[in-house]
């Protein structure tokens, strides 16, 4: 696993944005120039999840991160799980997963860091579903699934959360040194909510607005759908069950 760097300041060293991508070239360009505009008190990583295409040149031409290359598909879960282990062990004391496909607001990066610096919170989690609003919405099937999710993890954690599948959240060091290790692979967003309340993390939720797709396509299609549903319910469960208690 080869890393590169680009050039970082030395006022951004505690905190890591990690930003998972696979096939992401269509939206990867424009995401890490708007993240160099806002940029100056965070690092950044790319993980490069085996792309097909340019995404991994795109990452280094940029400049202003630091890039992982993966051997080959690893999956989300695996390349989150590789931002967090780089964040341990160069001692950053935030981290925060931001998804590679443009569909989340650099300028709100801010709000989700501020939780957790203040330690209201170990984690938090940018929403689409803490209040209503007019911006980019998802389907209709997707958003009775992850109402469906919400009252499965309410049952297993005594905790109401909105957005399970939400690939934007920062996290504290506790947290970071948690995930490193025990990361899930399959489904790891809603799993993480599971892992985390059955052992003691502190989660927050703030609303967050979710931009439209540019390019590229989703890894989850409406045919599979129902299929990925169902199994994400099972996991929810099993991460129930095999919850791991932090040393």
């Amino acid at each position: 696993m080869e890393v590169k760097e680009g050039g970082v300041s030395e006022q951004s060293c505690k905190t890591l944005v990690i930003i998972p991508a696979y096939n992401e070239e269509a939206n990867l360009g424009e995401l890490l120039s708007d993240l160099k505009q806002k940029n100056g008190y965070f690092d950044i990583l790319v993980v490069n999840d085996g792309s097909e295409d340019g995404t991994g040149e795109i990452a280094e031409a940029a400049g202003i991160t630091k890039v992982i290359n993966l051997p080959y598909n690893l999956g989300i879960g695996a390349s989150v799980q590789t931002g967090f282990k780089f964040a341990s062990e160069n001692n950053y004391e935030f981290a925060l997963q931001f998804d590679g496909d443009g569909q989340h607001k650099p300028e709100e990066i801010r709000k989700l860091l501020e939780i957790v610096r203040s330690n209201e919170a170990d984690v938090a989690i940018g929403s689409r579903f803490t209040k209503k609003h007019d911006g980019f919405k998802s389907d209709s099937f997707r958003r009775t699934g992850i109402r469906i999710f919400e009252w499965v993890s309410y049952l297993l954690i005594r905790q109401k959360i909105t957005d399970h599948t939400s690939g934007f959240r920062a996290f504290n060091r506790r947290s970071i040194e948690f995930l490193k290790d025990n990361y899930p692979v399959d489904f790891p967003e809603p799993e993480v909510v599971i892992l985390l309340g059955r052992n003691g993390f502190r989660m927050k939720e703030v609303f967050t607005q979710m931009l439209e797709r540019k390019g590229g396509v989703s890894s989850i299609s409406l045919s599979r759908g129902p299929y990925y549903m169902i199994k994400v319910l099972l996991s929810m469960v099993m991460a129930a069950m095999r919850s791991k208690k932090m040393d």
